[in-house]
């Protein structure tokens, strides 16, 4: 039985340390999309594909980033301002 429960696949969890250091080189990026591979050069130190791709997950769920086929791009803003004008905004 206890076999059978470490097989099981477990979804890495990443430290904080390590979705802040993936954060900040998105949002600092001087390109506006990077591709996962770009991504990994970008970071100061090595991380664990899987793990990149769990923080990848939560920041897109949390609309910090949008992902799309030609790659990832920071969308997440402070500017108040910003936030309002799209909240009173029209939908087409």
């Amino acid at each position: 039985m206890a076999e059978a429960a470490n097989s099981e696949k477990v979804k890495p969890s990443p430290t904080l340390n390590t979705i802040l250091m993936v954060e900040n080189a998105l949002k600092n990026s001087p390109d506006s999309i990077v591709t996962v591979a770009g991504l990994k050069k970008m970071l100061p130190r090595q991380v664990n594909h899987n793990t990149l791709i769990t923080i990848l997950d939560y920041l897109e769920q949390s609309n910090k980033i949008a992902v799309g086929l030609k790659g990832i791009t920071w969308i997440h803003s402070r500017n108040e301002s910003l936030r309002k004008a799209v909240a009173q905004g029209l939908e087409l």
